[in-house]
């Protein structure tokens, strides 16, 4: 049997792990905790944020801050059909919200969670990934809420609802945003997740780059499944950014993935 490298001698045993995963879920759990109590007192002011793209257009310009929404002629109200259901709806809110304001944390713990699998050289990284994972996750939310949310809620809105008068329920509404919210969030770490599978030797740049016509389609069904609504153009507003965060990624495995060893001929020969 091969004899261990002192790197790999530091890596944390199998029951090690579970305590590790004991604790990182535990300080998780406090944090969004915390991230709970801060966003529920803002409730109303979040609730007021995520109505915008119903009650709102937006507005490019040249000059800082480059984008405004503008108010709707007539504003929508939300409407309720349960006693609990507002109060439980203000709690959806400061939960999700929380997690997403103490999201750089969170990544942190995750990190923690997976350092001690790996050798110490390889653990100087996490300010990266907290740096990173962070960022592609606020570059989705923005971009849904900037992008997808406004086309997709006055495209449902106005569909073939001349003779209808529609009846919102803060519920259903919540729900939708915060699920469109997260999700485009998740789909945002697809660069990062490349860069991690290939560092661990899982795919290669090459791989990758050999399988783009299959990634394409894999965006676009992707796309369909995340955009609410039935139009292609919703539909290709969220594709091609997913396929794009690939090429992203295979461009950023090549400078930060595992680096391809010579196999023993081509060593031979030299």
């Amino acid at each position: 049997m091969p004899k261990a490298t002192p790197d790999e001698e530091l890596r944390l045993p199998f029951f090690g792990h579970l305590e590790e995963l004991r604790k990182r879920i535990i300080y998780s759990l406090l944090l969004i905790a915390v991230g709970f109590v801060i966003c529920f007192s803002y409730s109303e002011t979040i609730l007021k944020v995520l109505m915008m793209p119903m009650n709102a257009k937006l507005h490019f310009q040249a000059s800082f801050p480059f984008f405004t929404f503008v108010p709707n002629a007539v504003e929508r109200k939300l409407h309720f059909t349960k006693l609990i259901e507002s109060f439980w709806v203000h709690m959806k809110i400061g939960l999700i919200a929380g997690i997403i304001l103490m999201f750089p944390l969170l990544a942190y713990q995750a990190w923690k969670f997976v350092a001690p699998g790996l050798v110490p050289k390889e653990r100087r990284y996490a300010g990266y990934f907290v740096f990173f994972s962070t960022g592609f996750f606020a570059m989705g939310i923005l971009f849904c809420f900037l992008v997808l949310l406004p086309v997709a809620v006055t495209f449902l809105l106005g569909y073939k609802t001349e003779s209808l008068i529609p009846i919102i329920t803060i519920n259903e509404y919540i729900d939708f945003i915060l699920k469109f919210l997260l999700a485009s969030g998740a789909v945002f770490e697809l660069p990062l997740i490349i860069v991690l599978l290939s560092r661990v030797g899982i795919v290669s740049p090459d791989w990758l780059a050999k399988r783009r016509k299959y990634a394409f389609l894999v965006s676009f069904i992707l796309g369909a499944m995340l955009t609410p609504t039935p139009d292609a153009f919703n539909m290709t507003l969220m594709s091609l950014p997913i396929y794009l965060l690939y090429e992203v990624g295979i461009l950023v495995a090549r400078l930060f993935g595992k680096k391809k060893e010579p196999d023993s001929a081509e060593i031979a020969e030299t």
